[in-house]
């Protein structure tokens, strides 16, 4: 079986790929690791969104194809 791959480079901190591998899921804040904050960080104050999923995001580079709002 071939590796996974990213679709394109930067996709690691894409919104798209935080939500696919369980970045919010509660069973982290179970852990004590709070990645809500973190992706509120992300969201906040948002100045972009993504043309592909709807997502917005205050950093472009946080999107695969990121449109200014």
């Amino acid at each position: 079986m071939a590796e996974p791959r990213m679709p394109h480079p930067g996709h690691d901190v894409h919104l798209c790929f935080l939500e696919n591998i369980g970045y919010l899921q509660p069973n982290l804040m179970e852990m004590g690791i709070n990645t809500k904050e973190e992706y509120k960080n992300l969201v906040r104050d948002a100045k972009f969104f993504c043309k592909k999923c709807g997502r917005a995001a205050r950093n472009d580079k946080n999107l695969c194809e990121p449109e200014k709002l």
